[in-house]
């Protein structure tokens, strides 16, 4: 059997795409931004396999000879969020959003919720999670009063002390708001974001888990398992997929975690997909506009480039990709609406082909469903003939 090893770089989008206006974004572009704003990166590993040759990118160099092959891809679904993105690469098509809730969770839902954990809750307001512990972490403390808040996606964030609500209660918790959020409130996800520390010096730790809505099927997930392909997540991928058609998972504590154990599952996994996000760029410096540290964390994932490459097999393929973006230097705290970009690696993989702006996210999961043999997708359309040698 086949392996190939997909990368999602989450958020590093590049560019607003035609419709961005209608997402509150303009003037949008997370990698050339952030490429501009550290006077330049040491990104010469990905340079060398076509980033900055790709259709519209700005301010990247271009290579003379690409070693990969390479493309822009568009969103054909409505959102702009981690869950709409990764749906769309494995052939679901969202055409209503999630739900959001900039003005917090109505009371019948914040009603619903504090009957069945037992208890008042604070906060119910959009705000950014390293700012809400800040402003409510003392009165949590001292009520024991679950934090609840959302942001521009479609999320119900609970945020616990872990000295205060055992991380178990919290998991509780967000299994008793995924019961409650459902029909017109189904949001996306209910994420538990517990934290530590004392006052003035909250920090928020590595526990958080997701809790999401199973996609619609078929999907390329839940190919691979009717087929019997192995299907490795590592990071937040189980979450995203609500567990769906994944074989084993690890999760990660940071993206240099996440290569580590990328690696790691490159030993140990001889075949089917592994499949990757790194969640730093969106969770720790996209959202909280951390620019400076964007380029680095572009840096290091760049500089460890090498050692996945040569991990490859003979015949594997690696994609790496983006989800949507999360432009540092925009105003506000949300994601942006972007093209992301596309590379594609690997010995049996043709130099220098320019796959130009594609029209969905799924022609990932529609080349890797003709890659491992699986029936089509309903959307997207394979690019693995012209790539391939």
């Amino acid at each position: 059997m086949k392996r190939a090893i997909w990368i999602v770089l989450d958020s590093v989008g590049m560019g607003a795409m035609p419709d961005a206006s209608q997402y509150g974004d303009q003037d949008v572009n997370t990698l050339a931004h952030t490429y501009t704003f550290s006077n330049g990166l040491d990104l010469k590993n990905m340079v060398r396999y076509g980033l900055g040759n790709i259709d519209g990118m700005k301010a990247l160099p271009k290579t003379e000879t690409p070693e990969g092959s390479f493309s822009r891809l568009g969103e054909l679904s409505k959102g702009k969020d981690t869950t709409t993105g990764h749906w769309e690469m494995v052939g679901v098509y969202t055409e209503v959003p999630f739900p959001t809730y900039p003005n917090g969770f109505p009371k019948e839902v914040m009603d619903a919720f504090e009957t069945a954990i037992g208890t008042k809750t604070l906060g119910n307001c959009t705000a950014s999670g390293t700012a809400i512990i800040e402003e409510l972490g003392e009165e949590h403390v001292r009520t024991g009063y679950p934090i609840v808040y959302t942001s521009a996606d479609s999320v119900f964030q609970i945020a616990a002390h872990e000295e205060v609500v055992p991380l178990e209660r919290l998991y509780e918790m967000c299994e008793i708001a995924r019961k409650i959020l459902t029909g017109e409130h189904e949001v996306a996800r209910v994420i538990a974001r517990p934290f530590e520390g004392k006052v003035g010096s909250f920090t928020r730790t590595a526990n958080r888990h997701d809790y999401a809505v199973s996609p619609p099927t078929p999907n390329l997930l839940t190919y691979c398992e009717e087929a019997k392909v192995p299907v490795i997540a590592v990071g937040k991928i189980e979450d995203i997929f609500n567990k769906q058609g994944v074989s084993a998972a690890m999760h990660t504590k940071s993206n240099e975690d996440g290569i580590q154990k990328t690696l790691e599952c490159m030993k140990q996994y001889p075949e089917g997909l592994i499949f990757v996000n790194l969640v730093d760029f969106d969770m720790k410096w996209g959202h909280r506009r951390d620019a400076a540290s964007y380029g680095k964390g572009l840096e290091v994932f760049d500089a460890a480039l090498p050692s996945i490459v040569e991990a490859m097999k003979e015949d594997d393929i690696l994609i790496i990709t983006a989800d949507h973006g999360c432009d540092p230097t925009a105003p506000g705290t949300d994601h942006t609406r972007e093209y992301v970009p596309l590379l594609v690696i690997g010995k049996n993989v043709k130099a220098g082909v320019d796959l130009g702006t594609r029209n969905s996210f799924a022609d990932i999961g529609q080349t890797l469903c003709k890659y491992f043999g699986l029936p089509s997708l309903k959307i997207g359309e394979s690019f693995l003939d012209k790539v391939m040698k």
